[in-house]
């Protein structure tokens, strides 16, 4: 008798072993710091989703091997699925058989180390049957897309996520016809950031920086149906992949729930760079108010660099880098500290200063981060609405045209100049016009690239607080105003000389340390001045059509319905 006892345990060990499923993923622990989605609405109805997730991996955990994403439907295909670890292109992408419907990246050589941390990106092209009817209060027909990101299971993923979603809608659809609909769950309710790509296409983004990756969210937009071909909008809900041969009559989210809990134990998912999808550099930060695009007649003279990069929309990072060795050169203020930034005004002010050099200068009497935040976006409002006031009646169109013919006629002169000398001298007279190039930093390191030493500017030791200052040839050290190369009464100053790639380096560096360290992200903070300036469609509330319905049961995640397309997981491999 007790042999048998002994038997039947032994078999109910073989049986436990055999179910590996909810077991080997215990080793995993992780953290996801940062996450973007991006879903691009396509013409023909499909949807083009973009992942990139930033992890970390527990020390001691299981080696991130395998990355398992959930999908909304079957509706894809793999051959239009591309994936990269760490910028290394992942070769074996199958289906998964954790997450269903989903796909399994297979890191192989490169899988993340216990300790280790790496980036994961992965696009996947033509998934369709996605975008359903809307019910807006419109006379004309909507469209609308509802989408639930992956999520992990809690017991495998912990810690805060700097997370972004976007969607980007079709090209054409013009301003005030598209909706957004609140988050669900989401920490940021706020509107979301609206802007408009070069290839004119709108798009929402929220950001929040205590969100997490083991709650669903959930996203929804709708615009009118007629900015999608013909049939593209879904008329029934999408039916999964059946053996039993059932039908669409009988398909509705009771029956969906056994299938959203059989898409399972998911690994690792991630962050799109905000710039990966739209490309920071190549979309219009369209903090602009509609106005000031409204065409009039003629060009407005007069515009400082500043207002044209205003009028340019130019990212705001660069707008202030601009104000600040427009400071420089005015003797007006000096860097005292780059890490953190620190400035300080000069002694007297002078007089000639700008409105909005006066309020930048005042933003950093404020030593807190987000008291001063607040200051600079303060800045950028009045900015903006005095280039509003001063384009009324103008061409905007015209105007853009006359200030990017002096930039490139500035930049002209620095390339054209004969020797480094002259090329240095050049380039701080007109420095604050090449900045309105969205190319300036590449072509700002190809001037100055080379075997190059030039002499420093003679606002240089203002701006590092390690130069020494310019020394006058007559003893006496140069004070809060330095005399040019050569004065009169015989006074003239020694200036050192650096590196030109160094100098480039510098210029150009100093753009990026002041949107990380100074304004917390150059998203959020142009988000914040956006919703003055600009302020998106107001929300609707979210409607849908069709079969299926919405909150309230217990499935995890109510997908296939009418105006929803949701990627649901849970835990990890």
């Amino acid at each position: 008798m007790r042999v048998l006892r002994y038997f039947c345990l032994f078999l109910i060990l073989i049986l436990l072993a055999g179910s590996v499923s909810p077991v080997y993923a215990q080793d995993y622990r992780f953290q996801v710091p940062e996450q973007a989605v991006v879903v691009s609405v396509n013409n023909d109805g499909s949807i083009n989703i973009d992942y990139t997730m930033t992890f970390l991996n527990d020390s001691g955990a299981h080696a991130i091997d395998i990355v398992d994403i959930g999908l909304p439907n079957y509706d894809y295909e793999l051959r239009n699925i591309t994936a990269e670890v760490d910028g290394v292109q992942i070769t074996r992408i199958t289906n998964s058989d954790v997450v269903s419907p989903g796909i399994s990246l297979y890191l192989q050589s490169n899988e993340i180390p216990a300790g280790g941390r790496g980036t994961v990106h992965a696009y996947i092209t033509k998934v369709k049957t996605v975008i359903y009817p809307g019910t807006e209060p419109e006379s004309e027909d909507y469209a609308s897309l509802k989408f639930s990101p992956n999520w992990y299971d809690r017991q495998y993923c912990y810690g805060e996520t700097n997370y972004q979603f976007t969607f980007l809608l079709p090209p054409g659809i013009k301003d005030g016809e598209s909706r957004y609909y609140i988050p669900e769950n989401f920490p940021n309710t706020d509107a979301p950031e609206s802007m408009i790509t070069a290839e004119d296409r709108i798009f929402y983004t929220w950001v929040s920086e205590n969100a997490n990756t083991y709650t669903q969210y959930y996203f929804g937009t709708s615009f009118p149906a007629r900015y999608l071909a013909e049939g593209a909008v879904v008329q029934e809900a999408y039916v999964p992949p059946s053996s039993s041969g059932g039908n669409s009559t009988s398909f509705n989210l009771d029956s969906l729930c056994p299938f959203i809990f059989c898409l399972g134990f998911i690994g690792f998912f991630a962050l799109i760079i905000y710039s990966a999808t739209i490309g920071a550099k190549k979309r219009k930060m369209a903090y602009l108010p509609p106005k000031i695009s409204m065409e009039g007649h003629g060009v407005k003279r007069g515009l400082t660099s500043v207002e044209a990069a205003v009028l340019m929309e130019q990212p705001m990072d660069k707008i202030f880098t601009m104000v600040l060795f427009g400071l420089l050169k005015k003797n007006a203020a000096e860097v005292v500290n780059k890490d953190p930034l620190d400035i300080k005004a000069s002694t007297p002010v002078p007089p000639e200063l700008y409105g909005y050099e006066t309020d930048f200068l005042a933003a950093f009497t404020e030593k807190a981060s987000a008291p001063r935040k607040k200051l600079l976006q303060t800045m950028m409002v009045n900015l903006i609405k005095s280039v509003g006031e001063k384009m009324k009646g103008f061409s905007r169109k015209e105007t853009l045209a006359f200030y990017e013919d002096i930039m490139r006629r500035a930049w002209t002169q620095v390339e054209t100049a004969g020797t480094p000398e002259v090329k240095a001298q050049v380039y701080e007279e007109v420095m604050d016009w090449t900045m309105l190039d969205k190319k300036y930093e590449d072509r700002t390191n190809n001037v100055f690239s080379g075997p190059m030493v030039i002499p420093t500017p003679s606002w240089w030791w203002r701006y590092d607080p390690t130069f020494v200052r310019p020394v006058m040839h007559t003893g006496s050290i140069g004070g809060a105003t330095p005399p040019p190369l050569s004065g009169s009464g015989g006074h003239s100053v020694s200036m050192p000389t650096m590196p030109g790639s160094a100098f480039a380096a510098s210029v150009v560096g100093s753009v990026s340390n002041f949107s990380s360290k100074v304004m917390g992200g150059l998203s959020g903070f142009t988000s914040g001045v956006t919703n003055v300036t600009n302020p998106p469609p107001p929300p609707s509330t979210y409607r849908s059509s069709g079969g299926g319905g919405g909150g309230g049961r217990s499935c995890a995640c109510a997908c296939a319905c009418a105006g929803c397309a949701c990627a649901c997981a849970g835990g990890g491999r």
